[in-house]
């Protein structure tokens, strides 16, 4: 990268955040796949899906007005995936397959002004984030769901719980995600500068192609020695990025850097798995998963010595059998 007189402002922010090496939250990016589905557990029910009663993928409609689209397969006991910013339900992918091959039913949806579901101008906030995962799980009357989040994904699980409780959860899985916090604040005195995420607002504003592709570097951990990281995959993450709607993933920054989840994450009543990589570029482990596990009343916290923000892709047989385990556990 060479330096300029005079700094474009969608260069200075790309600049900014891969030279911090910091700040935003994402997911792996896979191509679509038809679920495979297993034997289901005895203790489940069978689902509308399975049945042959709705279609494989589909939406559904929330108080506002707003589709949210959704995918569901497999059958038993429910794994449920919320992804990162700024991609899609196609993120979980690999985690889908497996698990829906080990006999359990899987289920993603698109965060609104992501992937498929509605690009909405309002509403682009955690607490609807929140209330629109509810209104899946409602819709499917998903129960003893094992919750699996994300980055922001992560977020919008615990914020779920947090306003929704556990009714339907039996567990909760925190895989790179953003609690408690990611900004500096008061009560995060460790936390990043704002400046970082302002970084962020005015590379997407200016420039969220490039922002995206630039993205793909840190995210994936392709800047370090080894790494091994396809063409395919970055691109996959780039057109995930830009199927969403501009506004919506402009809006979501706030959401993913200065929601503070410590509230929430003190109302996970069940048994939570935190899994983090130590090398993450995005959401540094110090002030994400060494805390999240802390204030979780019944954590377990699993670190992936070099991993990247993307471990789901990176190392993810490692990380399905955990989650395979876990589930069984």
């Amino acid at each position: 990268m060479t330096d300029q007189d005079q700094d474009d402002p969608a260069d200075s922010g790309r600049r900014s955040f891969l030279a911090g090496s910091t700040a935003l939250a994402a997911s792996l990016a896979l191509p679509s796949f038809a679920f495979a589905a297993g034997s289901a557990p005895a203790h489940a029910a069978p689902h509308p899906t399975a049945q042959g009663d709705t279609p494989m993928s589909n939406y559904v409609t929330v108080k506002d007005g707003a589709r949210i689209f959704y995918k569901d397969g497999g059958s038993g006991q429910p794994f449920v995936f919320s992804h990162g910013w700024p991609l899609s339900a196609d993120a979980w992918d690999a985690q889908m397959l497996f698990l829906g091959q080990q006999g359990f039913r899987v289920i993603a949806h698109d965060r609104r002004s992501h992937g498929r579901s509605s690009q909405t101008w309002d509403g682009n906030n955690m607490d609807t984030y929140a209330d629109d995962l509810a209104a899946v799980l409602d819709a499917l009357d998903v129960r003893d769901a094992i919750l699996v989040g994300h980055s922001t994904g992560g977020g919008e699980v615990a914020h779920y719980v947090g306003r929704h409780g556990t009714g339907r959860v039996a567990k909760v899985v925190l895989v790179g995600a953003v609690p408690p916090q990611m900004v500096k604040s008061a009560n995060n005195p460790n936390g990043l500068p704002m400046s970082v995420f302002d970084d962020i607002r005015a590379g997407v504003a200016a420039d969220r192609s490039q922002f995206y592709k630039d993205l793909t570097t840190p995210f994936f951990g392709a800047n370090r020695p080894g790494a091994k990281v396809s063409q395919g995959m970055r691109d996959s993450f780039w057109l995930q990025g830009m199927l969403g709607g501009h506004k919506g993933q402009y809006d979501c920054i706030r959401e993913f850097s200065e929601v503070d989840y410590t509230e929430d994450l003190k109302k996970i009543d069940v048994p939570a798995l935190v899994v983090h990589g130590d090398d993450d570029q995005i959401v540094p482990i110090q002030n994400s998963a060494h805390l999240a596990a802390k204030i979780i009343p019944n954590a377990t916290l699993k670190v992936y010595p070099g991993a990247s923000h993307a471990l789901t892709f990176t190392h993810a047989d490692q990380f399905n059998q955990d989650l395979l385990a876990f589930a069984k556990a």
